[in-house]
C-alpha cells in the first residue's frame, strides 16, 4: 500500500512540473521496431515486443549553437529515456531539445560557451570548471557531443586538474581521467525520483514493450540447459548458461577498450 502511495505522489508531482503541451512536430522522429529481432530475423535480445506506441525526440547531445543564448520553454516527458527534456528557444528563433538539469523552470535561460556561468543547466569547457562541481552530459571526444551520465538523477564530480585532463568521479563511484577540452553540462539530470518508482503490475511492463521472463529451469531440456528434471530440481551444472549454451551471471562480455587507460579506479562492486 505504501509503494502505491509513493507512486502516485511522484506522479502528482511530475505533473505540476512539466509543461502542458504536445511535443514539438519537427523534433519528432518514428523509429522503425526490431523487438530484439537482428538482420536474419531471429531473436538476438529476448523478452522484447508490444508495448505503447511513442515518438522518439531528437535530442541535441552536443550543444552546437555556442556563444547563442537560449531560453527554456518547455520541460516534457520523454518516453525514451529515464530523465525529463526541456525544450530550448535560441536568440535566432531555432528550437532544439536537450536534457532537463534538476531545478530548472520555464522562461530560465542558458547557454553553451567556452566559459560560462555556474548555474544548472549551462555548458563549457570542463578545464574551465570548479572542482567539486556536479556536472552530466560529459564527451569522451571534442566535438562529439555527451556520451556519458545521461540518466534520471545521475551526475559526476569533478576532482581534481592536471595540465591537459580532469579528473572526474562517475556516479558508479568510478574515479576517470578526461580531457580538459571536453564540453560538459553543470547540474544534475532531473527526476532523481525516477528510482523509487514502483510499476505496480504487469501490464505496465507489457506497456513499456517488456515481455514475460521465464525462468531456465521451469523450461524443458530442448528450450534451455536448465530445463528438465523432476519436480524443483536445480539447474544440474557447476555454472549457469544462457540459452544458446554460453557462460552467464558474473562472466565479463566487455571488449577490451582504448578508454581503459583513462580509468584511475575501478567501480565498487556492491
Amino acid at each position: 500500500m505504501l509503494k502505491k502511495q509513493a507512486t502516485k505522489k511522484e506522479a502528482a508531482k511530475k505533473a505540476r512540473l512539466l509543461t502542458k503541451k504536445k511535443p514539438e512536430k519537427r523534433l519528432l522522429l518514428t523509429l522503425k521496431r526490431k523487438a530484439g529481432h537482428g538482420s536474419g530475423n531471429r531473436i538476438t535480445v529476448r523478452h522484447k515486443g508490444g508495448g505503447v506506441k511513442k515518438r522518439y525526440r531528437i535530442i541535441d547531445f552536443g550543444q552546437t549553437k555556442i556563444d547563442i543564448a537560449s531560453k527554456v520553454i518547455a520541460l516534457e516527458y520523454d518516453p525514451y529515456r529515464t530523465a525529463f527534456i526541456m525544450l530550448l528557444e535560441y536568440e535566432d528563433g531555432e528550437k532544439r531539445y536537450q536534457i532537463a538539469p534538476s531545478g530548472l523552470e520555464n522562461g530560465d535561460k542558458i547557454i553553451c560557451a567556452e566559459k560560462a556561468e555556474i548555474k544548472p543547466g549551462n555548458r563549457m569547457k570542463i578545464m574551465n570548471i570548479p572542482e567539486g562541481t556536479m556536472i552530466y552530459n560529459i564527451e569522451l571526444e571534442p566535438g562529439r557531443g555527451g556520451k556519458m551520465v545521461r540518466g534520471a538523477g545521475t551526475n559526476a564530480i569533478i576532482l581534481d586538474k592536471e595540465t591537459k585532463y580532469v579528473n572526474i568521479v562517475m556516479p558508479s563511484k568510478e574515479k576517470r581521467r578526461i580531457l580538459g577540452e571536453n564540453f560538459a553540462s553543470i547540474g544534475q539530470v532531473s527526476f532523481p525520483e525516477h528510482r523509487f518508482i514502483n510499476l505496480g503490475k504487469a501490464g505496465v511492463k507489457r506497456r513499456k514493450g517488456i515481455r514475460p521472463t521465464v525462468r531456465g529451469t521451469a523450461m524443458n531440456p530442448c528450450d534451455h540447459p536448465h530445463g528438465g528434471g523432476e519436480g524443483r530440481t536445480g539447474r544440474g551444472m557447476k555454472h549457469p548458461k544462457t540459452p544458446c549454451g554460453k557462460p552467464a551471471l558474473g562472466v565479463k562480455t566487455r571488449r577490451r577498450l582504448n578508454t581503459d587507460k583513462y580509468i584511475i579506479q575501478r567501480r565498487r562492486k556492491k
